[in-house]
């Protein structure tokens, strides 16, 4: 019989269709409704800080956990009732390498590669080829304990596309790695969308879901806040943004206070060097706030104008930058699952 991943799923455009998705884990609510659509053949990206409920979504939708309220369907197959159909539509790679150790970087891929159903000569093959496409080939003989951490991830994610299945889910896929094998992930993501894959991928890297994804979540305390494509996200905060810097700290409140008076906006400071940014819809006003800054006694050190980044998205729609984690988040280990 013919695996299922290697058939091509019959759903119209969704490969996730997600409602009300809820999951608590003692009194933590990890994830509090969230509803995901996620159209076949993109790159959908789950933007949030740690502890913002991206992956325990992605387990529920892999059927690794269950939903404790919702529902959820992949390529319109039910992840709780048809579980068994949606694990051969999908390839999961999380957080943590799970290779084994004790085994050499070709003998781990090889493993894999005859699990998924692969003949001795085309698991040998398939390992090569993906030793040499993670740049990993020098260190193929070489036993796991003595990989770094950056070299063990590379594998993992190898090990999570020998079979490339219709649908990939990739828990923060970047996490540990140079940026040069970094850009090397994000042009095999984009190839196997090319070759017919759709990927759901969480991150907390801003420039990761602005250079990759169609169309971005921006989950925060388990609550989709914002979705849309990089685009619409942006123009949700203005078309263009003031960045601004004071010389003395103190000044910093009444200087946040000005700008919101002038600007007509709600400002935000960010956590990397205390700068002040804030959305605005008209250019002249600079002049004005200048004026007004002189007049209160506050003294630049650097102002700009420029268009809004997916930082600046974030930080405006939840008060807090993308890297830091929720003051009220409670780590949560998911036992026996």
């Amino acid at each position: 019989m013919e695996p299922i991943y290697r058939k091509m799923p019959n759903n119209g455009d969704w490969a996730v269709e997600a409602q009300g998705l809820f999951k608590n884990f003692g009194e933590n609510r990890a994830v509090d409704g969230v509803n995901l659509n996620v159209r076949a053949g993109t790159i959908y990206g789950l933007l949030g800080p740690n502890g913002a409920g991206k992956t325990t979504t992605i387990r529920m939708l892999a059927t690794l956990l269950r939903p404790d309220a919702g529902s959820a369907r992949i390529f319109g197959h039910d992840v709780v009732k048809e579980s068994q159909i949606v694990r051969q539509l999908i390839g999961v790679t999380g957080q943590y390498a799970s290779v084994d150790e004790s085994l050499s970087a070709t003998e781990n891929l090889v493993i894999f590669s005859r699990l998924l159903g692969l003949g001795r000569a085309e698991s040998k093959r398939k390992a090569a080829e993906l030793l040499e496409e993670f740049g990993l080939t020098e260190a193929a003989k070489r036993p796991l304990k003595n990989f770094s951490g950056g070299m063990r991830r590379r594998l993992d994610l190898a090990a999570s596309l020998i079979a490339q299945p219709p649908l990939i889910f990739l828990d923060e896929p970047t996490t540990g790695l140079d940026p040069r094998t970094r850009n090397q992930m994000w042009d095999t993501i984009r190839r196997l969308v090319r070759t017919g894959s759709t990927v759901l991928l969480t991150t907390q890297y801003l420039q990761e879901a602005d250079e990759l994804a169609d169309r971005i979540a921006v989950i925060d305390r388990g609550i989709v806040v914002a979705e849309g494509t990089v685009d619409e996200l942006k123009a949700s905060v203005g078309k263009t943004s003031l960045h601004l810097r004071i010389q003395n700290p103190l000044d910093s409140e009444n200087a946040r206070q000005t700008v919101e008076h002038v600007l007509k906006a709600k400002s935000n400071v960010s956590s990397e060097g205390g700068k002040i940014i804030a959305p605005m819809t008209d250019a002249d006003r600079v002049t004005d706030l200048l004026i007004a800054l002189r007049k209160a006694g506050i003294q630049l050190a650097e102002l700009s104008v420029q268009k809004p980044t997916l930082d600046e998205v974030f930080l405006t729609i939840t008060g807090h930058d993308a890297n830091s984690t929720p003051e009220n988040f409670n780590e949560v280990r998911e036992v026996g699952v």
